[in-house]
């Protein structure tokens, strides 16, 4: 009966609009200032998955803060987080372990071709941009399992396409019968995946979770 009741009260408060987003109270408050849209793919047990949408501001001057969604539709499911944060304090405030176990180089990751600027589109501002982001090293927190129809309480560390193939050698495609072209087997190096042990996080589908929007995206590379 009580469950009932909740059901009926969440009913009428999305018919009254109080569980919608108001847009004043976006505008004023912390989700105000996503306005970076960049896309990219992430590894997950030795797997390229994505490419996840990443919507991001910065909260000072070390710190870029990103929400993360496996799409550009209006529910798509928010399945990670990443922090940003400049190599400067990155790097001298963590152990060394850490750092090198779960976080990955931006400039690293940008010159792989593999990153798609989506916002700003203004070239110039886009070249600012992955400049600003080359200066930092970013941590991924991967919160929703793929497959599971709720996040389960596992917490994944995806690393960047780029980082993976300088510690592992080069993914190849999922048709091969190796996932990489390395001599190392990615069963053996799963800590800094965290959680290797959830077969559910391989899936395919994530690859046309940017189908919108898709054609106008710029992949940004920095020039030689």
């Amino acid at each position: 009966m009580k469950i009932k009741k909740v059901c009926v009260l969440v009913s009428s408060l999305i018919a009254a609009g109080f569980l919608s987003a108001p847009a004043v109270a976006a505008a004023n408050g912390p989700l105000a200032g996503y306005t970076i849209h960049v896309a990219a793919p992430h590894v997950m047990n030795g797997e390229i998955m994505g490419p996840y949408h990443h919507y991001c501001k910065a909260i000072n001057a070390d710190i870029i803060q990103c929400i993360l969604f496996e799409s550009t539709q209006p529910n798509a499911r928010m399945t990670e987080v990443e922090y940003m944060v400049s190599k400067r304090l990155a790097r001298t405030s963590l152990p060394k372990w850490s750092h090198t176990q779960n976080w990955h180089d931006h400039q690293e990751e940008i010159d792989t071709g593999r990153v798609a600027i989506i916002n700003p589109t203004d070239p110039k501002e886009q070249e600012a941009l992955a400049k600003y982001v080359g200066n930092t090293d970013g941590i991924i927190f991967h919160l929703w399992p793929e497959g599971a129809p709720i996040p389960d309480g596992s917490v994944h560390i995806p690393q960047s396409v780029g980082n993976w193939e300088a510690r592992h050698g080069k993914i190849v495609s999922k048709g091969s019968s190796s996932h990489h072209e390395s001599s190392h087997d990615h069963g053996a190096n799963h800590d800094h995946d965290h959680g290797a042990n959830h077969d559910h996080d391989h899936g395919a589908n994530h690859q046309e979770s940017s189908s919108s929007g898709s054609s106008s995206n710029n992949y940004y590379a920095t020039k030689k």
